[in-house]
């Protein structure tokens, strides 16, 4: 047995919702948050037998793709203005981040 942990951009969330649901997996969703951007993420926790790990990665691979955006920076308050740079600057956002980890027992009631 595995957990599959999967944070995702906000933008990319339903659609990977509704495709796992699609192929049979139980789905556990949470709202986070990114530390960088400080924008909203989508936490996944997927329960799932081992066989199923790679079928799970396949279809977040599908489903979460990475694209370039405009952010605009926020202003130092009280750090170093020397680096501050006061125009949009283009990042890369979306895709996802996965961990799988073993689960040593795993119970519903």
């Amino acid at each position: 047995m595995k957990l599959v942990i999967v944070v995702v951009q906000d933008q990319d969330s339903n659609k990977l919702l509704n495709a796992l649901m699609e192929h049979n997996f139980r789905v556990t969703k949470l709202s986070s948050s990114g530390g960088f951007l400080k924008s909203g993420n989508t936490t996944f926790m997927i329960g799932t037998e081992d066989i199923r790990v790679d079928k799970a990665l396949q279809i977040i691979k599908d489903n979460c793709k990475s694209r370039d955006q405009l952010v605009a920076p926020v202003s130092p308050m009280g750090g170093n203005a020397d680096s501050f740079i006061p125009y949009p600057v283009e990042v890369e956002v979306g895709g996802a981040t996965v961990f799988v980890l073993p689960v040593e027992q795993f119970h519903q009631f």
